[in-house]
């Protein structure tokens, strides 16, 4: 028993969390998009001026009303320039013309659904190394609910069968713009308070990042701040007050790499 404590404690100290180099992730736990995130995420994007694509697979099996989801997003974000870009054709996702618009993109965002669809679409094609790229180039990926899950490096809820099952075979890797994290969304909402806890016993390397509705973090490196009106869930393999989590709030800072509340 104590070997196998030893060797958790060892795998959680060896590996660090982490944020993009360069760019802004902003991670949105569900629900209501208010005027503060939606601002945030225009401005990092360099204004409503800027290229958006907007990636709506997560949402269903059946293709989406592009038309529909471009009016949605200039709703929300108030924005000019908006590309919808959506397949479940891993082989389209592949191609150099599907991926085209990201080269100009200056922002991305996922709206909510089911992120196992955004794994099938899109893991380990071009289109997911032109994402990126958007990132390196000091540009903006944000996502709500399965968009903001699928920006860990784990990804929970990810199975085909429903979205309570929170580890599931073949469906564990998320895009990584998070690295050695694991977020979660409604949390508070859903009564998800828990839920991380045996994800992180299990992977003790992780950290788990769990973000209520209309509530974000913004990351930048190895920093990220809370915005919106509720909280942000920590998961860090310890005991706190009883419990093996604790909460953020709005305008609290948080470092990734130390793990620790920026003072």
């Amino acid at each position: 028993m104590l070997t196998a404590l030893l060797k958790l404690s060892f795998a959680a100290a060896l590996a660090a969390s982490a944020g993009p180099s360069r760019g802004t992730l902003v991670v949105v736990g569900g629900g209501k998009i208010g005027p503060e995130i939606a601002q945030r995420f225009v401005a990092l994007a360099g204004g409503p001026d800027a290229e958006f694509v907007v990636i709506p697979t997560a949402a269903g099996d059946n293709d989406p009303d592009p038309a529909q989801v471009e009016r949605d997003f200039i709703k929300t974000f108030g924005v000019k320039h908006v590309t919808v870009l959506h397949t479940h054709d891993r082989a389209k996702a592949d191609t150099e013309e599907f991926a085209a618009p990201l080269k100009k993109a200056n922002a991305v965002w996922f709206p909510g659904g089911r992120q196992w669809r955004l794994v099938d679409a899109y893991l380990n094609t071009r289109t997911e190394r032109e994402i990126r790229a958007v990132l390196d180039r000091g540009g903006v990926i944000g996502g709500s609910s399965a968009g903001a899950t699928i920006q860990g490096s784990y990804l929970v809820r990810g199975a085909r069968e429903g979205n309570t099952i929170m580890m599931a075979k073949g469906y564990e890797q998320g895009f990584g713009y998070l690295q050695n994290v694991a977020v979660d969304q409604h949390v508070i909402a859903r009564h998800r308070e828990n839920d991380l806890v045996a994800v992180i016993e299990a992977h003790p390397e992780l950290l788990g990042i769990g973000i209520d509705e209309s509530t974000a973090i913004v990351v930048q490196k190895n920093e990220f701040e809370v915005i919106g009106a509720s909280k942000v869930g920590i998961y860090d393999g310890k005991d706190h007050d009883g419990k093996r989590y604790y909460f953020l709030s709005h305008g609290d800072r948080f470092n990734l790499e130390t793990r620790a509340i920026v003072k």
